[in-house]
């Protein structure tokens, strides 16, 4: 009695057993239903807003549109090339130094002549009275572009105008000339002519004084040097950044940089005006003040 017992309870676990199975199974069957089915609908929905997050606004003119305030982060404001952290005037402790950084020369290495070599280094050496940012003076091209400052782009059809906050510096780039003008006087900033080219600003400058460093390394050009810039959108909020450098007088050959730049994306952001005129002018005509003479007892 109690062995048919036993079996019949076996046999009726052994049913619940294998029903909850199959319901198991059914229940898995019916979910794989289901993802398959939501995977499919998702396919066809249009993208949503965070998938076009890389399209590029356009001008109305149909170009890029690049208008807005931007930035570069890097260290190459410091120096372009690769370089180790460098103390400056012990008393300012580490306010003066150089940051470490990676450099931004494409290759490695800016390709001097051996002589602008060893002026580079002199330039370094003496950079807390010669550089001309101590003095005030405008940045030039390319060093305005990666300055720790924002700069603000107003895109127009026959011109671009670019303001920097640093020494109220800014540049027109004309980009309604089939044949770039010679400058009609050299200056800090230069000529600047543009174009488009495969999605691009081109930027061809030159007419410099020669007198602008490129950074706080003491790296240098004459004023021969002709500077062609790539301005490269690659979403809406970033550009790749792109300046190659020509100078027979000063470089075996030409070189290039290249670094990003990012939007500021701020509210109400703006570039603000960094008249830094006042700072430089002990630097600059302190040794021109007069100094009272100290009487000695020889004086009636």
């Amino acid at each position: 009695m109690y062995c048919a017992l036993a079996r019949m309870v076996t046999v009726a676990m052994l049913h619940v057993l294998s029903n909850r199975d199959e319901m198991t199974k059914r229940r898995q069957r019916n979910r794989w239903r289901r993802a398959v089915w939501l995977a499919g609908f998702v396919l066809v929905l249009p993208a949503p807003t965070w998938a076009q997050d890389d399209a590029i606004a356009r001008h109305y003119d149909g170009n890029p549109d690049i208008n807005g305030v931007w930035q570069a982060i890097n260290t190459a404001h410091w120096n372009l090339e690769d370089h180790n952290a460098v103390g400056g005037p012990a008393e300012y402790g580490v306010l003066t130094t150089t940051p470490p950084g990676q450099g931004v020369v494409v290759g490695g290495e800016i390709p001097y002549q051996d002589w602008a070599r060893e002026q580079q280094r002199k330039n370094f050496e003496n950079r807390w009275r010669e550089d001309p940012e101590a003095k005030c003076y405008l940045p030039g091209v390319p060093r305005a572009t990666y300055m720790p400052f924002p700069f603000q782009i107003l895109q127009g059809t026959t011109h671009i105008m670019i303001v920097y906050g640093f020494a109220e510096a800014n540049r027109t780039i004309h980009m309604d000339k089939e044949n770039p003008e010679p400058a009609p006087i050299d200056s800090w900033m230069g000529r600047s002519h543009g174009r488009w080219e495969d999605g691009a600003l081109v930027v061809e400058a030159a007419g410099f004084t020669g007198q602008a460093w490129f950074d706080r390394a003491g790296n240098f050009a004459s004023d021969t040097l002709r500077v062609t810039e790539r301005y490269t959108p690659n979403g809406p909020n970033t550009m790749t950044y792109e300046a190659t450098l020509e100078d027979p007088n000063v470089f075996t050959r030409p070189w290039t940089i290249r670094m990003p730049l990012y939007r500021r994306l701020e509210e109400n952001v703006r570039v603000l005006e960094y008249k830094c005129v006042e700072f430089s002018e002990e630097l600059l005509y302190g040794h021109l003040r007069r100094r009272e003479e100290t009487p000695t007892g020889d004086d009636p």
